[in-house]
């Protein structure tokens, strides 16, 4: 009988493989609004509610990551982990579908026409990640969107402007997550465990830094990478991290 461990990793390598070979060509889509964004001196800002703030937060500063990424990083819609409380999981059930409050997330911040605005949600039809999504393209920014549509594709949106995320985005990339997100059945166990949505959604969002940084370089611009400094080479790599910080601290300044 296959043990469980088993069970689940090879779903989940099941998942990537798929969007591995689905999903390329939008990854390059993606990469290319993204490269275009920094190579001319503006961001790639990256954002997402609940776990979807993870893939977002992956994309900058982190080992591996390049200048120019900027992630969008909402304390009230992502620190619900503690579920009671402060901060709460009942609080992040309200807020993230309560319209408007995406407008006043980016009026937090000095977007440019240039930049681009990458958005993970796995359901993509709730309030906040569509005032993203609509108020950036009503600014003139491309919009990538990183979701599910065999979950948002049968599912109505919680918007009033009745659409879903892969409706709105420039780009949409797949992750062929199901509806459920997790997806292994235990017997005797009525719903299902093991979800693959964070898991996928990060390694897409490194993929995307990745082939946007090798564009970068095919078009002469060697991008800022933040390295490891937990090496014997610790003062060496913050110096490189520090100079990457000053970076992103030049664009930020300009505007």
């Amino acid at each position: 009988m296959t043990s469980m461990v088993d069970r689940y990793f090879n779903t989940l390598a099941e998942r990537l493989e798929r969007v591995r070979t689905t999903q390329a060509a939008a990854i390059e889509q993606a990469a290319e609004l993204c490269a275009a964004s920094i190579a001319a001196d503006k961001l790639a800002f990256t954002f997402g509610t609940g776990h979807g703030a993870l893939p977002a937060l992956e994309s900058f500063p982190r080992t591996g990551t390049i200048t120019g990424f900027r992630p969008i990083v909402e304390s009230t819609m992502i620190s619900f982990h503690r579920v009671l409380g402060d901060m709460g999981a009942r609080q992040y059930r309200f807020i993230h579908a309560v319209e408007g409050y995406g407008k006043a997330i980016l009026n937090s911040h000095q977007l440019d026409p240039l930049d681009t605005m990458v958005l993970f949600s796995h359901s993509g039809i709730n309030a906040v990640i569509l005032d993203i999504a609509l108020e950036c393209k009503a600014r003139g920014m491309k919009v990538v969107g990183v979701t599910s549509l065999p979950h948002s594709s049968v599912t109505p949106s919680r918007h009033s402007s009745g659409k879903r995320l892969f409706e709105v985005a420039d780009v949409v990339i797949d992750t062929g997550i199901p509806k459920a997100d997790a997806s292994l059945v235990i017997e005797g166990l009525e719903h299902p465990v093991g979800a693959n949505s964070t898991s996928v959604t990060i390694a897409i969002a490194h993929a995307i830094v990745a082939t946007t940084a090798e564009k970068l370089v095919q078009q002469g611009i060697k991008p800022f990478v933040m390295v490891n400094p937990n090496t014997t080479s610790k003062a060496e790599a913050n110096a490189q991290n520090d100079r990457n910080y000053e970076e992103l601290w030049r664009r930020l300044k300009s505007r």
